[in-house]
């Protein structure tokens, strides 16, 4: 499964719809593949251009923001392949997946609009994923983050001369791996960063006991 995203075309329906469509392709897929070893590539690349947001209004980035989580939930695993600037939607679909590839050329920007950047998740992404003091530059004054800089920080994963080469490679490293499994590693993994142990403890108990029961089920055939 792969899914295009070009940050320099304006966002619209359409966009969200495409994404829609390749979330509930990829659910449809987990539901059949009882391994859930299904694998969405997203290709991004692309900036907004000037007067980007024209036409735009807070109901349509609503449906953005969702169709995103959306993304960023599905019960298989996702890769992203970056190339040169991304920025806008294509920056946003690159910080929703598992594993991220990018060109040395690749540059993430955060999209100005008006007098200041977007103040859209993009932004508390990157505060999340990298830390308020490598990303303050990005996330105040659009700053562009390069792949070195990227790479060093942990938004991206690797970096590669061959993006299609390098993502086949990186599907590899999931090879194996249960989607619906790790769409629960995930959850956690997110949950870890505002949730108390206390509160965190039952969640990760009870996927013990998930993982456990599946073991023991394997063993009894």
């Amino acid at each position: 499964m792969t899914l295009r995203i070009d940050g320099g075309e304006p966002l619209s329906m359409t966009t969200v719809k495409s994404l829609i469509a390749v979330c509930e392709q990829a659910e449809d897929q987990a539901a059949k593949d009882e391994q859930g070893s299904e694998i969405l590539t997203v290709f991004v690349s692309g900036v907004p251009a000037e007067g980007w947001s024209a036409g735009i209004d807070v109901a349509l980035v609503t449906k953005w923001e969702r169709a995103l989580r959306r993304l960023e939930r599905l019960p298989v695993a996702t890769v992203a392949v970056a190339n040169g600037d991304c920025g806008g939607p294509a920056l946003d679909a690159f910080l929703v997946t598992d594993i991220r590839v990018a060109t040395e050329d690749t540059r993430l920007l955060v999209a100005r609009e008006g007098s200041a950047t977007w103040p859209g998740m993009a932004g508390y992404r990157l505060v999340q994923q990298a830390g308020a003091a490598r990303t303050r530059r990005a996330v105040l004054f659009g700053a562009p983050i390069d792949a070195r800089a990227a790479l060093s920080h942990g938004i991206v994963d690797e970096l590669t001369d061959d993006p299609v080469v390098t993502a086949s490679t990186a599907a590899d490293l999931l090879g194996g791996l249960s989607g619906k499994e790790l769409a629960i590693r995930r959850q956690l993994l997110f949950n870890a960063t505002t949730t108390s142990f206390e509160d965190a403890l039952g969640s990760h108990l009870a996927a013990c006991d998930r993982c456990l029961r599946q073991g023991a089920a394997k063993e009894s055939v």
